[in-house]
């Protein structure tokens, strides 16, 4: 007779820090007509395990291809968005997890972009699957302890990705948590930005006063609510200037300005120039 016995050593450390990681749900997504791929935020990150199809992960500032097998973390409130090939239609099981602030990695099989991952694996994805799956059944059974069940395999998950790909997970501090109330806030004037907004407006969509609103949002993005809502604004009144021939009337009037003046001053002051000084440098740009 032979046998083996193996003992854990009770002085390893634990990379997940549970106490800051939190799973806030999972979800199934497959392609159709109604997908709606414009880019957005979370206040959590996003785990994405890529179950089928083709297509790419856009943020702000870049497109990365991804595909069957991979992975991808993108950190909170960093804007993007999935779009999948339409003779391969995109799938895949997404993670929402709260605490989870950074990956960082130098491993060659990954993609690295401004808050977001992509990691490329050539095999293993079953073994990721099968834990994810597990998640799924059991936060849709809802048995006794799965909310602890969930969490357990949360950390497998993560594991099993630091094992695999060598990133590294930074985890967030209760004291510097992205606040959920700014990103919605956030997300209101991106999607609302065209109408008369007020601040008691965005106080109300994000269900706080509009005095914390104004100390969060600031603190958050270095900016207050309405001068993040008046540069959005600004930045669609440059894309209308150069590739329209609407007047200064109609696209204050489109882009929710009281008065043409005050979208002039507006314009001068975030730009350095009046908005006809700049549709006549995008012009003679062209012409060159």
């Amino acid at each position: 007779m032979s046998s083996s016995r193996y003992t854990l050593d009770s002085l390893t450390t634990n990379p997940v820090d549970r106490s800051v990681t939190r799973l806030l749900y999972i979800s199934t997504a497959r392609y159709s007509a109604e997908w709606n791929s414009v880019l957005h935020t979370h206040p959590c990150a996003e785990v994405f395990l890529i179950t089928g199809g083709a297509g790419h992960l856009r943020t702000a500032e870049q497109t990365m291809p991804i595909g069957t097998n991979d992975v991808i973390i993108v950190n909170s409130n960093i804007e993007h968005t999935e779009v999948s090939s339409e003779t391969s239609p995109l799938e895949y099981i997404v993670m929402g997890v709260d605490g989870l602030e950074a990956i960082s990695s130098d491993a060659h099989d990954e993609e690295t972009g401004n808050g977001c991952s992509v990691i490329h694996f050539q095999s293993d994805g079953e073994q990721f699957l099968f834990y994810l799956r597990c998640l799924l059944t059991e936060i849709e059974n809802k048995h006794p302890g799965y909310e602890t069940v969930c969490q357990d395999l949360l950390e497998v998950v993560l594991l099993l990705l630091m094992r695999h790909s060598q990133f590294t997970v930074t985890f967030v501090p209760a004291a510097r948590k992205s606040s959920k109330e700014c990103a919605i806030a956030r997300r209101y004037i991106e999607n609302h930005f065209k109408e008369s907004l007020t601040l008691d407006d965005l106080a109300a969509a994000a269900h706080v006063s509009k005095y914390y609103l104004v100390h969060s949002f600031t603190r958050e993005y270095g900016t207050s609510p309405i001068n993040y809502l008046l540069s959005c604004r600004i930045q669609e009144s440059m894309y209308l200037l150069s590739e329209t021939r609407l007047s200064l009337s109609q696209i204050s009037g489109m882009l929710g300005f009281s008065s043409p003046s005050y979208f002039s001053q507006s314009f001068r002051r975030i730009q350095g120039m009046s908005p006809i000084a700049y549709r006549k440098k995008c012009r003679d740009e062209e012409s060159l």
